[in-house]
């Protein structure tokens, strides 16, 4: 079955990519982005080698589980760290758009060590949370209850970094609408990793109907 979890990752990778030239677009139309500069750019490439590492270890569990095999307490750990991870890029994305907001075209100037704060202050905050709701759970109750979590909070996100995207657009300084960009950016990722788990399953249970011998034989 760990092909199927590949092709998971493989296909999330392909939507990140297919999905940011029309976001681009969205985002600061009628203005012109040329979006093949992106794809140039090593921090794009980077960040979406992180989204997807975490969308595998989000999957290391569902991976055992359908393997039969005993899902080892590292894996969950791994689990942990990835989901808090993740809400902390949520926290970043709210934050730098509320920054913006408030503080337009002198947000994040001077406190580029901000967001790295918050990044790891929120990883921290959410995998003990997470560590906490995973004692006496099975494995696959704390995975979906993760993407349960994850899909919340990405969709409470683009709440903040939508609306704020729409009124920074409106304002007329360099680069206006930048950081809440992002911040769209990082809750439409998060959302669609969130979906990972379950689209593995739908794989999975979908090879072991139309191959049921195989099924068996692989496990």
């Amino acid at each position: 079955m760990k092909r199927w979890a590949y092709l998971v990752v493989l296909f999330y990778f392909l939507i990140l990519i297919a999905f940011t030239s029309p976001l681009l677009f969205a985002a600061f139309y009628p203005d012109t982005i040329d979006s093949r500069g992106i794809y140039s750019e090593w921090i794009y490439w980077a960040g979406l080698g992180i989204l997807v590492v975490a969308q595998g270890v989000m999957l290391l569990i569902p991976v055992d589980h359908s393997l039969g095999r005993p899902t080892a307490r590292r894996s969950v750990l791994w689990t942990l760290l990835a989901s808090g991870f993740l809400m902390g890029v949520l926290g970043v994305g709210a934050a730098i758009s509320l920054d913006e907001f408030f503080r337009k075209d002198k947000a994040m100037t001077s406190e580029a060590a901000i967001p790295w704060a918050i990044l790891v202050l929120v990883w921290a905050a959410w995998t003990v949370v997470f560590y906490r709701t995973s004692q006496g759970a099975a494995a696959m109750d704390v995975v979906t209850r993760q993407c349960q979590y994850l899909l919340k909070g990405s969709i409470l996100e683009l709440l903040v970094a939508v609306p704020t995207h729409i009124v920074a657009r409106a304002r007329d300084y360099c680069c206006a609408g930048f950081l809440t960009f992002l911040g769209i950016a990082f809750g439409i990722s998060v959302m669609l990793l969130s979906f990972g788990p379950g689209v593995f399953f739908l794989f999975t249970a979908r090879w072991k109907r139309l191959h049921p011998q195989t099924g068996q034989s692989s496990n």
